[in-house]
C-alpha cells in the first residue's frame, strides 16, 4: 500500500485543500509525507490571486510552516524545493516522486476550464501521462474550508478486462485499510453513447448492435458477480451497479447518489490531444468530478 505522500504545493490556500485527505491517508496507512514546491522559470507574479513563491529560501520556509501547521506531529513530514527543468513542473514533480520512491501524488484540481483544460489534460492526469505513479486529486471547495475527506465507500468502475483491475486491487487494498465498503460500477453504451469510433459501424446494423450491447449488459452482470464473490471472500464489503449509458457520466452520476467518497480509477498513460480525442474517461472523470478521484497507471494496453 501507498508508504511515501508527495504534495506538490504551490503557495495557494487553494493547493492547501488537500491536507485533510493527506492527513488521513498517511495516518490509516502510516505513510510518510514529502512536501514539494517547483519553482518556476519565469514564475507569475500571482497564483490564484496570491503572491507566486519564486525563491528557493521563501518557498522552504512556507512548507516549514504547512508542515507544523497543517499536519497532525506524529506523521512523518519532509520539505523539499527544487527548480523546474526543461519538462516543466509535471515533469519536475514526477522526476522528484521517481528519485524519493514516492508512491502517490496527492494534488488539488485547479486550472482553466474548458476546451482548454480538456485538451491540455488535468493537472492528475499529465501526471500519469509522465511518469508510473498513481495520483489523487481533490477537488476545492467553492468557498469555505478545505473540505473533509473520508473513505468510507470506495466506487471502483470496471469496464470487464482484466488488464483494466489493477485499480481494484488498489481499492481493495485501500478498504482493508480504512475499513471501506467497495462499490463496483460497470456501464455499457447505448447507441446513442457509443464512442465515435464504434458508433459508424453501429450505425450500418443498429439492430443488431442493439442486442449485442444487452446481451454485454448481462455478461456485465455476470463479471461483477464474479468479482463480488472473490472480494466477499476476503472480508471486504462491497456491492455492485451497472448502468447504462456514457461511461464518465455514469460513474459521476453514481458517485454522488452513493454518496462515495472517492473514484479509484484505472487508466493508461495517456493525456492531452490524445486522451481528448480518443475519448478517454479518465480525463472527462476528473475534470469534472465532485468526489476526490485516484488515478491508478496501468500496465496493460488499450483505452482506459
Amino acid at each position: 500500500m501507498y508508504k511515501h505522500l508527495l504534495v506538490p504545493l504551490d503557495g495557494s490556500r487553494l493547493a492547501e485543500t488537500v491536507f485533510p485527505a493527506v492527513a488521513y491517508l498517511a495516518e490509516k496507512l502510516g505513510a510518510r509525507v514529502t512536501l514539494l514546491h517547483v519553482v518556476e522559470r519565469d514564475a507569475p507574479v500571482k497564483i490564484h490571486g496570491q503572491r507566486h513563491l519564486k525563491e528557493a529560501d521563501e518557498a522552504r520556509t512556507y512548507l516549514d510552516g504547512a508542515a507544523r501547521l497543517a499536519l497532525p506531529a506524529m506523521i512523518p513530514v519532509e520539505v523539499h524545493v527544487a527548480a523546474a527543468g526543461e519538462g516543466g513542473v509535471a515533469q519536475s514533480i514526477v522526476q522528484y516522486a521517481a528519485g524519493s520512491a514516492a508512491d502517490l501524488i496527492v494534488m488539488c484540481s485547479h486550472g482553466h476550464g474548458g476546451l482548454r483544460r480538456l485538451i491540455s489534460g488535468s493537472n492528475a492526469q499529465q501526471l500519469i501521462g509522465c511518469g508510473k505513479i498513481s495520483v489523487l486529486q481533490i477537488r476545492p471547495p467553492e468557498e469555505g474550508t478545505a473540505p473533509a475527506f473520508s473513505c468510507r465507500k470506495i466506487l471502483v468502475p470496471l469496464d470487464g478486462r482484466p488488464e483494466h483491475e489493477e485499480g481494484l486491487a488498489v481499492a481493495a487494498r485501500l478498504s482493508k485499510a480504512c475499513q471501506a465498503e467497495l462499490l463496483l460500477l460497470t456501464a455499457v453504451p447505448t447507441l446513442k453513447t457509443l464512442p465515435p469510433e464504434r458508433a459508424a459501424a453501429a450505425s450500418l446494423m443498429p439492430g443488431a448492435a442493439a442486442a449485442i450491447l444487452d446481451v454485454n449488459t448481462v455478461g456485465a452482470e455476470a463479471y461483477l458477480s464474479g468479482k463480488l464473490r472473490s472480494l466477499q471472500s476476503r472480508g471486504i464489503v462491497a456491492g455492485s451497479e451497472t448502468g447504462r449509458g456514457d461511461p464518465a457520466e455514469i460513474i459521476l452520476q453514481v458517485a454522488e447518489s452513493s454518496g462515495a467518497g472517492l473514484i479509484v480509477l484505472g487508466t493508461h498513460r495517456k493525456a492531452g490531444t490524445e486522451a481528448f480525442w480518443s475519448g478517454s474517461v479518465a480525463p472527462r472523470v476528473t475534470n469534472r468530478s465532485k468526489v476526490p478521484v485516484l488515478l491508478v497507471p496501468l500496465s496493460g494496453t488499450g483505452l482506459p
